[in-house]
């Protein structure tokens, strides 16, 4: 069979992989925050400057649960802004500018939490820095879901991953080294890594090319091309595929003349997609992440854990080598029921045994031992098997007219769930509050439940498909349990001779108007 581009390899993609590495660089920026935070405030040397003493704590200071909860929370809800906003911005701007003005934003912000002692200040920088972070997790991922091959799209998505656990270990290793250097230098000298990769790609997005789909998209047909054949090198390949996307984008044009919020809605197909987006990567707030990542070192620290910041370290290594492990399996093996599903069932298991085994015995160092085991599984399960797929299935849901629209108000309720989670956490965790600790789980295993009953009768599976195949398989209406077997008409010469010997089986959709043919081989 002659070779397409859906199926082409590593040669007719290398500068593609290249373009996809750097962008891929981006989301170290939103890891790296949870890294450093987390530890900060746990850190004398940060808590002298923006918390109080507090006799009673083990490292003799303490932060209020109100200024806790600001600090971690406001840079997530900077961050729903601009995912919000993902849909009109991209009228405006391409993927490659949103990354650049990001980069601006998170240094800008960087320079004003470096240099303040003000809580007030710190908290606007927060803010503002959760904006340059929003941009990098949307829009660098609609830029390696629209140009990476079919067949690789999975495997660009977990280095992306990759990046954000490489960030938030860094930022963990580093508080563990700073943070008995003497004063505002503990905090000071981790903050600064955050100039890093807005430095890097502010000369690296020069060199490469914009999406081919969004240019496309905004008739810039001449400048798409160019694109594709800067991204795949031979031009049979880029013919065949830039047709395929000019009759994907022709088809749905037809439906609607224009793009706007209301279409997610207004139509069935895109109200279907639009809400599995949504869902799917509301699993990583269901799974209650957010009160792992965002607070571990606190929560070690406060729950007499073992040596807290060492014990991130640890938590957070093994979280990147969950991204590693899953980068190299995501192209061989489905994402659905093997992955989501089994990630979700390690997440709820381990919530609710932490929980137990904390109401039982609280602060013995049995249950210390047993905390940080199953914390470190948790994380495992989450960075391996939730995250990576819950990321992959909400970027290639969504239609190539919406996926703008789609995809950033997905993330933007995404961001929306792991703010809640960031915000309410203080109150359930800080000793001068409620004081749970480790029993906090008991309210995210009836989450985690939830979230697998959703993945298990709704979600289909679309691994090694086009986004132009994905699109006619939503277009067909059918239901979650048929997307595997369903032989896409988008194909070559010889996989139509394949189809013509293939089995068809009619699907019966109550709602459609017509009967829909899906051929299976």
């Amino acid at each position: 069979m002659a070779q397409t581009y859906y199926q082409s390899g590593f040669r007719a993609n290398w500068k593609c992989f290249i373009a996809c590495f750097l962008v891929a660089m981006s989301p170290f920026q939103y890891g790296i925050d949870f890294g450093l935070i987390a530890g900060l405030q746990a850190m004398p040397g940060f808590l002298k400057v923006y918390g109080h003493v507090d006799p009673a704590s083990p490292i003799g200071y303490n932060i209020a649960h109100d200024r806790q909860q600001l600090i971690s929370s406001l840079m997530t809800l900077g961050a729903f802004v601009t995912s919000f906003a993902a849909g009109p911005i991209s009228k405006y701007m391409g993927r490659k500018l949103a990354m650049w003005i990001s980069c601006i934003i998170c240094i800008v912000a960087n320079v004003i939490m470096m240099t303040t002692t003000s809580i007030e200040a710190l908290y606007v920088a927060r803010l503002v820095i959760g904006f340059g972070n929003g941009g990098f997790m949307t829009f660098s991922q609609l830029y390696l879901q629209e140009c990476s091959p079919a067949r690789y799209r999975g495997f660009a998505l977990s280095v992306f991953l990759w990046f954000v656990s490489l960030g938030s270990t860094v930022g963990a290793i580093i508080d563990n080294f700073t943070k008995d250097l003497p004063g505002k230098d503990s905090y000071i000298v981790p903050l600064g890594l955050i100039y890093v990769i807005p430095g890097i790609l502010v000369v690296g997005l020069y060199f490469i090319p914009e999406s081919p789909r969004w240019l496309m998209l905004h008739g810039r047909n001449d400048e798409a091309q160019k694109s594709l054949k800067w991204l795949r090198e031979k031009d049979d390949l880029v013919a065949a595929e830039f047709a395929d996307i000019q009759e994907s984008l022709n088809s749905e044009t037809e439906v609607a003349k224009n793009t706007a919020f209301a279409d997610m809605w207004r139509d069935p197909v895109e109200r279907r997609r639009s809400l599995l987006a949504i869902c799917t990567l509301q699993t990583q707030a269901a799974s209650g992440s957010m009160f792992i990542i965002a607070y571990g070192t606190y929560f070690f620290e406060m729950a007499h854990v073992g040596d807290a910041f060492e014990n991130s370290c640890i938590l957070h290594a093994v979280a990147l080598a969950a991204i590693m492990l899953n980068a190299a399996l995501i192209t061989r093996w489905g994402r659905r029921r093997r992955f989501l599903i089994g990630g979700l069932s390690i997440c709820a298991a381990c919530q609710l045994i932490v929980a137990v085994v904390y109401d039982i015995e609280p602060n013995s160092t049995k249950t210390g031992k047993i905390v940080v085991a199953f914390t470190i599984i948790y994380m495992f399960g989450y960075n391996g098997m939730v995250t990576t797929y819950a990321w992959i299935s909400g970027g290639e849901l969504p239609s190539q007219r919406m996926r703008s629209y789609t995809f950033g108000i997905a993330t933007a309720l995404g961001f929306l769930g792991a703010w809640l989670t960031q915000f309410t956490a203080p109150y359930f965790i800080n000793p001068d509050s409620l004081n749970w600790g480790p029993k906090y789980g008991y309210i995210w295993f009836p989450s985690c439940i939830v979230s697998i009953l959703f993945v298990y009768f709704y979600l289909p599976e679309v691994k090694d498909r086009t986004l132009e195949e994905i699109d006619e398989m939503f277009e067909a209406r059918l239901p979650a349990r048929a997307f595997p077997a369903y032989k896409c008409m988008r194909r070559t010469d010889e996989d139509l001779k394949e189809k013509e010997s293939a089995t068809e089986v009619v699907w019966h959709d109550k709602n459609a108007t017509v009967e829909t043919a899906v051929t299976v081989g």
